[in-house]
């Protein structure tokens, strides 16, 4: 798979986006927030595209962010701002692709990874694996987009419930509670989540890209007047002293 954070498969009129970094459970670093938003670019730019499978490379599908990044983010404000920044492009780039984008969610989809699942438009998940959003048990508001996809798909107090405490979520439970579509046998996640998209693509396409944007202006009103101030709200959680303990208390569960 080379060197590259991110796979993207053109074949046909359907493509295949990759997180690749299968060593780190494909945790997001600078490099992938960049190539994973600008490839939402390069979707709107071809005219012969029509849907778009996630998924993750290894034995994860995302397991959000970086470990190490919480030193640098407590210590340098402006790679703190990049961050948020590139945070909220995730989110808003989903939100307005045109088309629809399908999740094989391959493995645990933690933190930033049950975002991405939640962004997409249709989500398969492997029957053995798990969704989690534990920033709250690492001291961070969960600001960078859950709060935002997670009460329209579950309703508000079940979206409290696992947003609050960070308990992971069996896919036929997310399934059952509205954060997944399907749950499927692992062997046949990627060919049921592409025959699903080959369907979606063989529809006429104008019909199927509006009607997906009508759907998602009720995300975007959402993240209109949610997701600047849960940004605001998380890099504030940068400077507490439980964030800062974070690293270490790793350190000696692993150690």
């Amino acid at each position: 798979m080379g060197d590259e954070v991110l796979l993207l498969d053109r074949s046909g009129p359907v493509w295949t986006v990759t997180l690749n970094r299968p060593a780190e459970l494909n945790a997001f670093d600078a490099a992938l927030h960049q190539a994973f938003n600008d490839v939402w670019r390069e979707v709107e730019d071809d005219r012969d595209v029509r849907a778009v499978v996630l998924t993750g490379a290894g034995r994860a599908f995302c397991a959000g962010g970086n470990l190490d990044d919480f030193p640098v983010l407590h210590a340098d404000f402006a790679r703190r701002r990049r961050t948020m920044r590139d945070a909220r492009r995730v989110v808003t780039e989903m939100l307005e692709v045109h088309v629809p984008v399908v999740a094989a969610v391959n493995g645990p989809a933690v933190g930033l990874g049950a975002t991405l699942s939640t962004l997409c438009d249709v989500v398969f998940i492997a029957e053995d694996t798990y969704l989690a959003d534990p920033h709250v048990a690492v001291a961070l508001v969960a600001g960078d987009g859950g709060a935002v996809t997670w009460p329209h798909h579950t309703g508000l107090l079940t979206a409290k419930r696992y947003l609050l405490t960070g308990d992971r979520i069996p896919a036929a439970e997310a399934v059952r509670i509205g954060l997944a579509t399907f749950a499927v046998p692992r062997e046949r996640l990627l060919d049921e989540a592409r025959a699903f998209a080959d369907r979606l693509a063989a529809l006429p396409h104008q019909a199927v890209q509006e009607t997906k944007s009508i759907l998602n202006q009720h995300l975007r009103a959402s993240a209109v007047t949610t997701l600047g101030y849960g940004l605001a709200a998380e890099s504030q959680s940068h400077d507490t002293a439980e964030y800062q303990a974070v690293p270490d208390q790793f350190a000696q569960r692993n150690g």
